[in-house]
This record gives structure tokens, sequence and C-alpha cells, in this order.
């Protein structure tokens, strides 16, 4: 999860967030050198007392700043598009999860499984556990095993929501009526923090989303005991 004064993005937790983190630098990078570049011709014009009487009229450098933008911004589109194309990617989902957003918490149904379903309700903050953290722990977590492909299937009741776990890389929008897919894998085990991420109303920012990741056969173990509950 973020920390206090933390510049970068959170630790990636899945495929899809590694490749967005590399795209991320790759894409920095071209724009630290171009700013470097113009910082230089700036610098140069300013101080410079040199004149060149053909500055004027310069077919080469004319062909030469066309092109170079073209190349810098292909560099950028073609691992943008490939990016894109993946996180659309939904190969044989292991367990699919229906996320129904409400004013103001989470609901959500295994579909894979008869009668497994629960809300997820922030837990106040005089409620909290020691170590536990202040608007961003809830009563019940969404339980997934580790390094299986997961099918989010997110729509809302009421107004519109968005279901984000920067970690995993996943954002996906919640609108009453209409039902969007998006899907991921968690590579590592660990508690995954997000948010409402669509200004859903006055309690807007006190929905907040727990993914847990767990081996399959916790997975297995924690399941069994919701089913028994229920």
């Amino acid at each position: 999860m973020a920390h206090p004064s933390q510049l970068g993005f959170q630790d990636a937790a899945s495929p899809v967030m590694e490749e967005l983190l590399h795209f991320h630098d790759h894409a920095l990078m071209i724009v630290f050198l171009i700013s470097t570049l113009v910082l230089y011709i700036i610098v140069a014009m300013v101080t410079t007392k040199l004149t060149n009487k053909f500055i004027l009229d310069s077919q080469e450098i004319e062909i030469i700043w066309t092109l170079l933008p073209a190349i810098i911004l292909i560099l950028i589109a073609l691992p943008s598009l490939r990016i894109l194309y993946l996180m659309d990617e939904i190969n044989d989902p292991h367990l699919t999860i229906k996320a129904m957003g409400h004013q103001w918490y989470w609901s959500y149904e295994y579909t894979d499984y008869e009668d497994l379903a629960f809300d997820s309700y922030m837990i106040p903050t005089q409620d909290l556990s020691p170590g536990q953290f202040r608007l961003l722990e809830t009563d019940h977590r969404m339980v997934i095993p580790v390094e299986s492909p997961i099918r989010i299937l997110v729509s809302a009741e009421d107004v519109l929501h968005s279901w984000a776990v920067p970690s995993l890389g996943v954002k996906m929008d919640a609108v009453p009526g209409r039902l969007n897919q998006t899907a991921f894998i968690a590579s590592r085990a660990g508690i995954f923090y997000g948010q409402c991420s669509e200004i859903c109303g006055a309690n807007h920012s006190f929905m907040p989303i727990v993914v847990e990741a767990v081996p399959l056969e916790h997975f297995e173990n924690w399941s069994s005991l919701m089913l028994e509950d229920a």
C-alpha cells in the first residue's frame, strides 16, 4: 500500500501492474529527454550572440523536427496499445466475483458457488484493532487465491462507483444497469487496499476495498467456512 511522502506507485502485485510500471518509466524517460532538449535550446537561444544567415530557411531541420516527434509518438503508442490489449484479455478465469457498488459499501458475490455472498463495510475508526488502517479496513475482505486468473464483474445499484485496487492494476467503473468486467492475477500473497474512485455522494471516501490474496488451500478453507456460516 502507499506510504507517507511516497513519490512513486505502489509495489506491483499483478503482471499487468508490472507492465504499467515499466511503461510509466519508459514514457517518463522520454518526457525527461524532451524537456532537457527544450531547456537546452531555450538557454542557447537566450545566451548565444552568434547569428546564422541560413537559420530562416533550412529543409533539413524542418524534416528532422517533423519526423522526430512522429517517431517518439510511435515509441510511446506501441507499448501503450500492447498493455491496453493485455488489460482486456480474459482467458479461462478460475474464479468469477461480482462486485456491486452501493451507497456506501460494496457487496461481493462468488458466482461459482451456490450461496457465497456478503457485504463489505468500512470499519469505523473507534472499532479498529491495533495495526489496522483508518478508512481502509473492512469488516469482510474479498478473498482470492494466489496465481489464479480472477474475473471481476462490476456494477452498481444506485449511482456511479468505481472499483479500484492500485497494486493489482485494476480500475473499473460501476454503472447502474450495466455489467462491466475486468480480470487480474495476484502474483503474490498479501492484503491489497483500494477505494471507490468515482465521486458517489456524501460518504464517497468511506467505502474502501480490501483484497486478500491467499494460497489456494487457504482459500478453499475460507470458502468452506463461509458456506457453513451461510
